[in-house]
């Protein structure tokens, strides 16, 4: 039986969508809007960006494909707060965690979860990323 397994590399992400702060999101593979159904996006982060204060509605598994996540869980970003996660780290961001992230470099994610998906800014007055 040939199985054949999907493969992603940063030569081959098509990014969808681009916001106006330079951030980046494609949807890889499933379905982000139905419940059950789960979905693999990747997300770009320009070095020098930071993503206010936000939660999803569901768990997402995150690895680092390029760069340096830096992660900080609280409802006001604060940079010292964050953890630094380099290239080849995968970490679980829990469904509801308020959180905010960001770049000292361009640095490129690829993440798992199951659907449906949505993002939630503590402040709704804050400009969402790509793909939230």
């Amino acid at each position: 039986m040939d199985v054949h397994l999907p493969q992603w590399t940063l030569e081959t992400l098509h990014w969808a969508e681009i916001a106006a702060a330079g951030t980046r999101y494609t949807l890889l593979e499933g379905r982000r809007d139905q419940a059950g159904v789960p979905f693999t996006y990747a997300f770009f982060l320009p070095a020098g960006f930071w993503d206010a204060p936000h939660w999803h509605s569901a768990a997402a598994e995150v690895t680092v494909l390029q760069g340096t996540l830096r992660l900080g869980y609280g409802d006001t970003l604060h940079h010292p707060a964050t953890q630094a996660y380099g290239i080849g780290t995968t970490l679980v961001v829990p469904a509801h965690a308020v959180h905010f992230d960001g770049a000292d470099e361009d640095t490129v994610i690829i993440g798992r979860a199951v659907g449906p998906w949505t993002t939630t800014y503590v402040d709704p007055l804050d400009t969402p990323s790509a793909g939230t």
